[in-house]
């Protein structure tokens, strides 16, 4: 793994959306690295910064109100991913309030009670005890019911509850994402509109998230996906004319590495994705990046170093401190963009 040694201040913990200090979702703060160096901008910026032919790969995924208080436990319970035999991946945590650390207690054959008549139970572990496989009992359909009782998931550094509106980004279209798919949050419709008529275009995936392991840095684990035919097609021709292929987010990473032959070229696919990338394995088809910023140790840092090496991502994250970027959801943006396209 690659480890970047940085110290994050709590001070740089973004508490709040940016809308509640008084910014507009696209006035955040965007540090964007390239062959030039380190450079300070606004994400509304974006437009003076992309190139006619560049494309913008997104994911479509709508976040899900997906924590839920256990009834009668100071226990929280987080929906995460539906497999395909109709059970979830859940996670328990402590205080339900704030859902501040996993409960490693869960047994199989347990369960958990939760609002409004529903209940888990669990089957099996899935993930080192920190996650696992249940059955669910719910009035309805699964998505359904949580957007009558859930609230979105959050961790310490938020430490009061918003709207899951505020956890939508303007390209969610199908519910399903554990959290949100957060690169995508400062861009607004203006924005889109702005970037389309310079000649920016936007090819759209999707990858249900699932939830994150802020304590472990566990590597991602396999997740649904996909990518359709004219996202491949939109992909391929711009590689093809030299535009540069843009993902917003490691979650349109994973998607659209996943959908690449071994030569780069894009497939229309769709299932799960247990693609890790590395390093080692590189980036066939992405030439850059637009990601928040990640915590030391995080597992995602492996994703950034392979699309734009160690060197400037250590940079990035060190102006990215020295400057007061704010992490998380709801903080400020990394743009990771090379001068030129990667040779075809």
């Amino acid at each position: 793994m690659t480890v970047i040694d940085f110290a994050l201040p709590s001070t740089l913990e973004a508490r709040e959306p940016p809308e509640a200090r008084g910014l507009a979702r696209d006035g955040v703060r965007l540090l964007v690295g390239d062959g030039d160096g380190v450079h300070h901008h606004i994400f509304s910026d974006l437009p003076a910064l992309l190139r006619p032919g560049d494309v913008l790969v997104v994911n479509t995924s709508g976040t899900l109100p997906a924590a839920l208080p256990v009834r009668g436990k100071p226990l929280a319970l987080h929906f995460s991913t539906e497999l395909a035999d109709g059970r979830w991946l859940v996670e328990l945590r402590r205080n339900a309030g704030k859902a501040t650390a996993p409960y490693p207690d869960g047994r199989a054959g347990e369960t958990y009670p939760l609002p409004g008549g529903a209940s888990v139970t669990l089957t099996e572990p899935y993930s080192a005890g920190r996650l696992w496989a249940a059955t669910v009992e719910v009035p309805g359909t699964v998505t359904g019911y949580l957007g009558r009782h859930g609230r979105p998931i959050r961790y310490d550094y938020v430490p009061r509850d918003w709207p899951i509106d505020l956890y939508q980004t303007v390209f969610a279209q199908t519910p399903g994402s554990a959290e949100m798919p957060s690169a995508g949050r400062a861009f607004t419709d203006r924005l889109v509109t702005r970037l389309v008529a310079n000649g920016v275009q936007f090819a759209p995936v999707l990858l249900h998230t699932g939830v994150a392991s802020p304590e472990a840095h566990e590597r991602p684990y396999p997740e649904r996906f996909s990518v359709s035919a004219t996202t491949a097609r939109v992909v391929n021709r711009a590689r093809h004319d030299g535009g540069r292929v843009i993902a917003v987010g490691t979650t349109a990473v994973r998607a659209i590495e996943t959908a690449a032959d071994s030569s780069g070229a894009v497939r229309p696919a769709e299932g799960w994705t247990d693609l890790i990338v590395t390093p080692e394995r590189g980036v066939l088809v992405v030439d850059g990046l637009l990601t928040g910023f990640h915590e030391p140790r995080a597992s995602h840092l492996d994703m950034l170093a392979a699309v734009a090496g160690t060197d400037l991502l250590a940079r990035c994250y060190a102006a990215a401190v020295d400057a007061g970027y704010l992490w998380h959801e709801f903080g400020d943006l990394n743009l990771l963009a090379p001068r030129s396209p990667r040779a075809r």
